[in-house]
């Protein structure tokens, strides 16, 4: 990462990498609780009529990696660019996140823009 130019785009793509990663990890489950029933075995014509569950996607270790030195990038800028950026990452609408910061939508993309490049410049540094 040393020999890298950051820029504002490339510190971007990285959050949304991190916030994709962040959505593949497994949920967090209650310690202690566990089923004690036996396993239903079912005939092959249940099985067929049954609704097919989603293929889960885990993510990499690299991926799980670049997640843990995005979310310390995060300490470097303040609380409301963090939520800014973090809300980009999500690609939630500009005119919903103006609207939570009280400001327009250039206003809200300026300080976006601006905590990505607080963070380009800290990495380049």
């Amino acid at each position: 990462m040393a020999n890298r130019i950051w820029t504002a785009e490339c510190v971007a793509d990285h959050f949304e990498e991190a916030f994709r990663t962040l959505r593949k990890l497994p949920p967090v489950k209650a310690q202690g609780f566990f089923n004690a029933w036996p396993q239903i075995v079912r005939t092959s014509r249940e099985i067929a009529a049954m609704e097919p569950e989603p293929m889960r996607v885990w993510p990499s270790a690299a991926a799980i990696t670049r997640l843990e030195q995005t979310s310390d990038w995060v300490l470097w800028i303040e609380e409301a660019e963090r939520k800014l950026v973090w809300s980009r990452a999500a690609r939630v609408p500009w005119k919903q996140i103006s609207g939570e910061m009280g400001c327009d939508r250039t206003t809200a993309w300026r300080r976006w823009q601006l905590a990505l490049t607080k963070i380009a410049a800290r990495l380049n540094a």
